[in-house]
């Protein structure tokens, strides 16, 4: 598998949602809507989810194993990491 494209942009808030990103993997498969999100240890991506009648979040579309999570991960944080700052108004 590989991830052939990745798409990422920042979001301007007051949470930990920093920004989101879609990959693109073997040019013919794309998942939309992971999360960059600014945890205790730094960024890390949240896969896409959706909120369950209980209110728990349950992932839409995830990695089966580490190496693949870390691939990603790291792919959508290089991305990310290259675009430009959002400077708030003061």
């Amino acid at each position: 598998m590989n991830i052939t494209e990745v798409r990422a942009k920042r979001i301007d808030g007051d949470n930990r949602l920093v920004g989101i990103a879609a990959i693109t993997i073997d040019n013919c498969f794309v998942v939309h809507e992971l999360r960059i999100i600014e945890g205790k240890n730094g960024l890390f991506v949240a896969m896409p989810s959706r909120k369950m009648p209980n209110g728990e979040y349950k992932d839409v579309a995830h990695p089966i194993n580490s190496e693949t999570r870390a691939m990603i991960e790291q792919a959508v944080l290089e991305t990310f990491n290259q675009l430009p700052e959002i400077h708030k108004e003061e």
